[in-house]
């Protein structure tokens, strides 16, 4: 599934921008940005990242979201999540393994509110890419489908 098309709750509409190789993580990803259904304000961005690796699964985990300042507060990274859900397990993807660094309690909140649950932290490899760009820990949520 190369255009999984729009993805739409209320107000809050991901609109699938491509699919590509993602430029750190090295695995096929599905880029969508987030626009108000009803003004087309560009909300942010969210990207599903396919791929089973213990790179993706303990470390960078399926998702990535960004939230521009001006629209934080309102849930969206949640509902978001929430909207990928379906597309993720169409391709196979349950559970949806999510990572944050535990000092980012706003994306902690976020996981919480869209359903997810804390696993655990993890030391993250010297060898791995995240850990060179000063990231030696992160929190693991999984988000299941059904």
């Amino acid at each position: 599934m190369d255009d999984p098309g729009e993805l739409v709750a209320g107000e809050l509409t991901l609109r699938f921008e491509r699919f590509a190789p993602h430029p750190v993580h090295k695995v096929s990803t599905y880029y969508f940005r987030m626009v108000h259904s009803e003004t087309g304000a560009e909300l942010g961005s969210i990207n599903l990242r396919i791929g089973d690796s213990a790179h993706i699964e303990r470390y960078a985990g399926h998702v990535g979201y960004t939230v521009h300042e001006l629209h934080r507060g309102h849930r969206y990274a949640a509902r978001a999540l929430r909207l990928l859900v379906p597309l993720a397990g169409e391709l196979g993807i349950d559970p949806l393994w999510i990572t944050c660094d535990p000092e980012n309690k706003a994306s902690q909140r976020i996981l919480e509110l869209a359903g997810s649950e804390f696993v655990e932290v993890v030391d993250v490899p010297r060898e791995c890419v995240i850990f060179r760009n000063g990231k030696a820990r992160k929190c693991r949520y999984r988000l299941l489908s059904h």
